[in-house]
């Protein structure tokens, strides 16, 4: 368990935030509204009711004639008729009450699984005010009894039982948006309790901004870690569940199992083996920067529970109304992708933890920083400074190939990635720099490829 604390932290361990990140209040205020936005427009621009993607009559004359008429479009917007008649409408068509209510169950579905079910307790990082919390470790246990239930609804009622995340989609995604600001609104309050250990870069004293990165670094109630709970368990479970919704709604209409193409089952595969590697060795997440450094705010909140579900799943949402057969040709060939991007991401992040705990099997060289610190300079990781970020990447590569070609916007997934990833990097980069010192110059030298060996 924790070490206790005093009621009161200190005001040295939470010093006031004088650096933004984001562009500050008005970069956090855009991308909270921007990315609930985002998630809408990749929907409702890549989908059965708009014709596929993207949409049909999207042609330069229509984007012209569009633009032309923006000033009276903008004069309607301004008018308070139009806003009264039309937000019920929006409300109407993006509020679900029964996919909400399953939402609502699915995630006290995981709550209670985390509480109920046996797990070992591991250590996470030593922590500024020199405690350690302790985290229950059972993700995995819950994934799989969610397949189980999965499993005997798909034996009991066949495919058609479990088309409902397809059929629900916009509502589920309006669901999950609504519980990211519930939570978001929630922990920014009770960050505000005496004792409370502020994240070094959410404590700017402007409330949208820390409100959206998160004041408090690690809120917990009871023991419930909030963070690493939403992390690992509510979103990746449920993109699971979404990719068998999908092969689910092919196979109805597909004329059963047998109608599933290779490419829904490629894709499916691939993000479920994913999805089960990163829950199968949980303990590896509380050495990332999200569970040591940054706080819980609507930025985790929305990007666990709403965004990695709804978007990384948008490949098998796209394959059932656009089946793709690929062949055993190409699918050899993708399968080769995906697996040297996941032989890359768990050999270099299976060689870090095993170093870090003083498991080295492989006699990695590695540079000593003058606070003590070990920083590896050779395997993987002295071709780049994250080279588990090149595997992602080959991964995500892999998810959209099957796709095809007909559109870009199945290739969304892995062009966010990689802008994610090298803002990730860069922030990173700039922890370490501050935290090594001259130390890291050094490393830079020994290690000058930041994720792509030879390239980047």
């Amino acid at each position: 368990m924790s070490k206790p604390k005093s009621k009161s932290s200190p005001p040295e361990l939470n010093p006031r935030t004088t650096k933004y990140e984001f562009l500050g209040p008005p970069g956090a205020f855009l991308i909270s509204f921007g990315v609930p936005s985002l998630i809408y427009a990749l929907y409702y621009g890549c989908s059965e009711e708009s014709g596929g993607c993207p949409p049909p009559g999207l042609t330069l004359s229509s984007i012209t004639s569009t633009l032309a008429a923006l000033p009276t479009h903008a004069s309607l917007l301004l008018s308070s008729s139009f806003w009264t008649a039309t937000l019920p409408k929006v409300w109407s068509s993006i509020h679900d009450t029964n996919a909400t209510l399953a939402y609502l169950a699915w995630y006290t579905f995981c709550v209670v699984a985390w509480a109920v079910l046996p797990g070992s307790q591991v250590s996470g990082t030593l922590i500024r005010d020199g405690t350690t919390k302790s985290y229950k470790i059972n993700a995995f246990s819950t994934f799989l009894l969610a397949l189980g239930l999965t499993t005997g609804v798909l034996f009991q009622q066949g495919p058609g039982g479990f088309t409902f995340l397809y059929e629900h989609w916009v509502g589920f995604v309006t669901a999950s948006i609504g519980m990211s600001i519930v939570q978001a609104i929630g922990v920014y309050l009770w960050s505000f309790r005496d004792g409370a250990l502020l994240a070094m870069g959410g404590n700017s004293g402007n409330t949208l901004y820390d409100w959206y990165i998160g004041r408090e670094l690690n809120p917990s109630i009871w023991g419930f870690d909030i963070k690493t709970f939403n992390e690992l368990r509510p979103g990746l479970i449920l993109w699971v569940l979404v990719d068998i919704s999908m092969i689910c709604e092919q196979a109805v209409r597909r004329g059963g199992w047998a109608g599933v193409t290779d490419s829904m089952w490629l894709v499916a595969l691939f993000q479920i083996g994913y999805v089960a590697d990163g829950l199968f060795n949980e303990p590896a997440i509380l050495t990332t920067m999200d569970i040591t450094t940054d706080g819980f705010g609507f930025m985790l909140a929305v990007g666990d529970l709403a965004w990695v579900p709804f978007v990384y799943s948008l490949q098998a949402r796209y394959l059932v109304f656009h089946p793709v057969e690929l062949g055993p040709i190409a699918t050899a060939l993708i399968v080769a992708v995906n697996a040297t991007g996941y032989w890359i991401f768990r050999e270099a992040n299976s060689s870090k933890n095993d170093f870090r705990n003083g498991k080295d099997t492989r006699g990695l060289a590695y540079l000593t920083t003058a606070s003590g610190s070990k920083l590896i300079t050779s395997g993987w990781w002295g071709r780049s400074r994250h080279p588990n970020y090149f595997g992602d990447l080959l991964m995500a590569l892999a998810w959209s190939l099957p796709t095809g070609f007909d559109t870009p916007i199945t290739y969304f997934y892995v062009t966010y990635f990689a802008v994610l990833l090298i803002h990730r990097q860069r922030r990173d980069d700039a922890h370490c720099e501050k935290k090594y010192g001259k130390d890291w110059e050094t490393y830079k030298k020994m290690v000058p490829y930041r994720i792509i060996p030879y390239v980047y």
